[in-house]
């Protein structure tokens, strides 16, 4: 009980002294500005298969309010639609070069959490968040094909091979888990690569989950929230979708950095090292040091 306790009070002080919300809004900038050429990036790539850009946009913006779906497939659609194959092609670098600045800034917002300076050679940083893009985009791949194809996929593999009753039963249910299972493995190797600090596998896992579970229910609540109390679009008209996409992203991007604060406060707790004292409100932690 008394290591939870320490635990949430090294949370509320870095939360504090680490300007999370700060950092979340700089990071949802960065968002912004990667989001459509990863999008645009992604159904590129899904154009050389028989997926439809309706089905994968459909599945990449599940968790989004539904206020933002229509502007966000509007853009990317009209977008690809509009522009040639061979302007996308020679255009590719550039959007893998956006957006994985997106990625940058979430290495900065984990860094922090660590008191880590970060002074690794600019290209060795620029690389890792252009293959953790790629890596990221590889799992959505596989991600997509399993929810739109995989009961094809079965029946195609149950004419080869014989399965049990038991799997075809089951198989609903693990293609739906699959979603969650690559979205702790993509924070997970975020948590793991992204900060100057020496991480393992299993201290980036609790983080990972946090991020996972918190970011699928604060979407799930935001989109209750926005679909049945707020009305966005008769206080801000056409630009309602806009203003929702905004707040959406602001709070994925506090819970990504709320996961790095998780595993850099559990290995602090750990490592026995001490985070700084709670400047702003004026009071260490009991763990560390006497209230004054």
């Amino acid at each position: 009980m008394k290591k939870w306790i320490t635990l949430l009070e090294q949370l509320y002080c870095r939360f504090i002294d680490d300007e999370v919300t700060a950092l979340g809004a700089q990071l949802t900038y960065y968002l912004i500005l990667s989001m459509f050429p990863f999008l645009i990036f992604v159904l590129t790539l899904i154009s050389l298969t028989p997926i439809t850009r309706e089905q994968v946009l459909e599945n990449l913006i599940a968790l989004m309010p539904e206020s933002s779906h229509e502007m966000v497939i509007d853009i990317v659609v009209e977008t690809v639609k509009d522009s040639s194959n061979a302007l996308l092609s020679a255009g590719m670098l550039g959007t893998i070069w956006t957006a994985s600045s997106g990625v940058m800034a979430l290495f900065r917002g984990i860094n922090k959490a660590y008191d880590a300076e970060e002074n690794r050679p600019f290209w060795k940083v620029r690389l890792f968040a252009i293959w953790y893009m790629l890596v990221f985009a590889f799992l959505l791949f596989l991600t997509l094909v399993l929810l739109v194809f995989g009961e094809i996929i079965v029946e195609k593999v149950a004419e080869w091979i014989p399965l049990p009753v038991t799997f075809q039963q089951v198989w609903p249910v693990v293609r739906l888990t699959i979603p969650f299972v690559m979205m702790i493995v993509v924070f997970a190797v975020l948590y793991k690569q992204a900060p100057n600090y020496k991480v393992n596998w299993i201290q980036a896992l609790p983080g990972a989950l946090f991020s996972t579970c918190l970011w699928i229910g604060t979407s799930l609540v935001f989109s209750y929230y926005v679909e049945n109390f707020a009305n966005y679009s008769g206080t801000y008209g056409s630009i309602g979708g806009i203003i929702v996409l905004l707040i959406w992203l602001y709070i994925s991007s506090i819970v990504v950095i709320l996961g790095g604060e998780v595993n850099a406060a559990l290995q602090f707790m750990q490592e026995g090292k001490k985070k700084p004292d709670c400047k702003r409100f004026g009071f260490q932690l009991p763990l560390f040091g006497k209230k004054r």
